[in-house]
């Protein structure tokens, strides 16, 4: 039987009942690969013989009758933003090309027992929302081979939703698990911010950066929380909150729950089938016994503007140690200047050159009060929007993305088109909270929408139980 389109949780019973082996699931892994790997392009790096050694290990333990973890022995991908020690971590750039990191991310080490398939492609230090910013090669939608997968974790998105790994980890700064989870039909949840350390994750912007799960459903999804969420002593933003067993979030009931809709969410410039989608899904949420209150988020305009002066600023200051020197390739010069200029020039893209430009301009003297100061200050603005209505609503409901996924080249020479497909879940990044994507069907072209629900600060127990709802009474 096919084992690749399975979810975890089915898998780890089979697992667990000797019905199948570690062995056997991930070879049922890599002959998808090797069937589809070509037309797809999921991957940076495959961890085939290490996959095979860790698989079997976990068969030796089941075979001695001891109990395994319920993401033990699962094959799963990796961002390639994501530190793993000892295997090659190129956040999709040529600068970091041959990079070995020395150390694991912390995420990867909670993940320890699932089997690593390999390191997924993406947006050039997860700037972009297409995946065609990679600097090796652009990644294909597995429901539309001429379809971008979305970005900036294109690679992980679709390497689960075309079979090549079971569940995956990607990093959103943006949107960049839930505008792809979106695109290809699967679930996709951006933490609250701290939930989740960012220890090992090669930063964008430090302030908004979240790792995060995509899974085939909210099950796995609240598995996959499990065992990534928690305080970890390494990273400093990282939150003191006990993490709870999201797994028993997950009650398809959300009677007496208030669900708000968002009036700046449904405006010009979103696909007007997109929203008919959301406005029925407010309405199924009515009738299985919740109240939809429409409400207002006034600052949601400024959303992408803040975020493009925040992120590409912090983006700016981080990327500063690619200099090469310390790490990372090097071009030679005949001085120490030249030798950086040149080491920059040919090694970044042009996206990461573009954000590097509008971040330094945003932070130089004369322009800093203009800009980044008063960026900051709406992003205030942004938060407390959210906080007011939180206290009318216990959950956001809105589009993932304002269309569904678009053709290959189709935008990436218009930056600023681009940056609008992030219209729906920036502002999510900007106010630390968090939020899921959760597949609604297709359209009218057969693709994959989603829809967006937003959750109070550290409250991914009541998104569960609504996206959990939604996906067993709702779709019924």
């Amino acid at each position: 039987m096919s084992l690749y389109n399975k979810t975890a949780h089915e898998l780890h019973n089979l697992l667990q009942t000797k019905k199948i082996s570690a062995a056997e699931l991930t070879a049922d892994i890599f002959s998808r690969i090797d069937e589809t790997e070509n037309k797809i392009g999921a991957y940076l790096t495959i961890t085939r013989d290490k996959a095979t050694a860790d698989a079997k290990l976990v068969d030796e333990k089941i075979a001695r009758g001891e109990k395994i973890a319920p993401l033990e022995g699962i094959p799963c991908a990796i961002k390639d933003n994501i530190c793993t020690k000892g295997i090659r971590t190129t956040c999709a750039s040529k600068i970091l090309e041959n990079f070995i990191p020395p150390y694991d991310a912390t995420v990867y080490k909670k993940l320890s027992t699932s089997i690593l398939i390999g390191k997924t492609n993406m947006d050039e230090f997860a700037m972009g929302s297409s995946t065609e910013n990679s600097a090796f090669h652009t990644t294909h939608n597995p429901h539309d081979l001429q379809r971008v997968p979305g970005g900036s974790s294109g690679g992980s998105t679709a390497a689960v939703a075309g079979g090549e790994a079971i569940f995956s980890l990607g990093s959103d700064t943006g949107g960049s698990i839930r505008q792809p989870a979106s695109f290809c039909g699967v679930v996709g949840f951006k933490p609250t911010y701290g939930r989740v350390s960012r220890y090992g994750l090669v930063a964008f912007a430090s302030s908004l950066d979240q790792i995060g799960p995509i899974t085939r459903d909210v099950t796995d999804c609240a598995l996959v929380l499990n065992a990534i969420c928690g305080l970890d002593e390494m990273d400093s933003t990282s939150t003191v909150a006990p993490v709870p067993d999201f797994t028993k979030s997950l009650i398809a009931d959300v009677k007496g729950l208030k669900i708000g809709l968002p009036k700046e969410y449904f405006v010009k410039g979103i696909d007007p089938e997109i929203e008919n989608v959301v406005r029925n899904i407010a309405k199924k949420y009515e009738s299985l016994g919740a109240e939809i209150i429409e409400i207002s988020l006034p600052h949601t305009d400024y959303a992408i503007s803040t975020y493009y002066l925040i992120a590409p600023a912090e983006a700016a200051t981080n990327l500063e140690r690619y200099d090469g020197v310390s790490y990372g390739a090097r071009v030679d010069g005949a001085d120490v200047v030249e030798m950086m200029t040149n080491t920059r020039t040919e090694k970044f893209g042009a996206e990461v050159k573009r954000r590097i430009m509008i971040g330094n301009y945003a932070l130089s003297a004369g322009y800093y009060d203009a800009y980044y100061l008063k960026a900051l200050k709406v992003r205030t603005l942004i938060q407390k929007d959210f906080i007011d209505a939180f206290k009318k609503v216990d959950l956001i409901l809105t589009p993932t993305t304002p269309n569904a996924a678009f053709k290959i080249g189709e935008m990436i020479s218009d930056p600023l088109k681009m940056y609008l497909q992030d219209i729906c879940t920036v502002p999510v990044n900007i106010a630390g909270l968090p939020g899921v994507s959760i597949p609604c069907g297709v359209n009218k072209n057969n693709l994959p929408l989603g829809f967006q629900l937003i959750g109070k600060a550290l409250d991914e127990k009541t998104i569960l139980r609504a996206a959990f709802t939604y996906e067993n009474v709702a779709t019924r």
